[in-house]
């Protein structure tokens, strides 16, 4: 993120701000000034991890052999590309020991369907499960995702390597990037936080936030709690 002059301190653009509500109070409106600067210095923040994100050297190489199929058939992981020189691709935890999928990746993909072909002007986007192909695009239906490309990951290999499956051999969720520059296929970023870098009273979650609905719980009084967790389906 290249500046031409310095930064205005946080604090300073927070004084900027004219925004009033009626009744307010004016204890309320310094305490929202204040946090409005820690919302500048975050936004800052989040631009400076994604460019030292952006500025990784070049990741290893992909090189297995890994196959997978969609609706269309057979395919190797070059084709998950399509088009683009940039790959995400989550790994959902729907492998063929679950009746059921995991709540929280359907939850987070189901936002991301409604986003999808917005994602895929810029990069490809793949779902990826080491179910058969036909329960995944059975469930897919039953969810009504529109926008999202399946995969079955045929030989279990991809998921393997790229930490879709865990120690005990059970499914584990992870997002991968992938780049595709000069003919050359490398990984590019993985979500590494998990267990052992949560915080106390706190869900593993990571940073991005890859579930849109944490960031509109975290805007309520009531926030998110770390006990509760979306699920398959609610009663009336």
């Amino acid at each position: 993120m290249a500046h031409t002059s310095p930064l205005v301190p946080a604090v300073e653009l927070a004084k900027r701000n004219g925004m009033t509500f009626p009744n307010e109070s004016d204890a309320y409106r310094q305490a929202r000034n204040a946090l409005l600067a820690e919302e500048i210095e975050l936004r800052r923040h989040i631009e400076r991890v994604a460019e030292q994100r952006r500025a990784l050297p070049p990741g290893g190489e992909v090189s297995g052999d890994y196959r997978f199929e969609d609706e269309h058939g057979p395919c190797d992981f070059a084709a998950l590309f399509g088009d683009k020189q940039t790959l995400v691709v989550y790994s959902f935890m729907y492998g063929p020991q679950r009746e059921r999928p995991c709540p929280m990746c359907t939850s987070m993909l189901s936002a991301w369907d409604g986003e999808a072909r917005d994602m895929e002007q810029r990069i490809a986007l793949a779902v990826v499960a080491r179910s058969p192909i036909d329960r995944l695009l059975a469930f897919k239906k039953q969810r009504g995702w529109r926008g999202l490309h399946l995969y079955s990951d045929t030989n279990g290999l991809f998921s393997r390597d790229y930490h879709g499956i865990g120690e005990d051999g059970g499914d584990d969720a992870a997002v991968n990037v992938f780049t595709r520059r000069d003919g050359t296929i490398r990984h590019f970023w993985s979500g590494e936080m998990g267990m052992e870098t949560s915080d106390p009273g706190q869900d593993p979650r990571g940073a991005p936030d890859l579930m849109p609905i944490w960031t509109v719980l975290d805007m309520t009084p009531e926030g998110r709690d770390p006990h509760w967790y979306p699920r398959l389906d609610y009663g009336n």
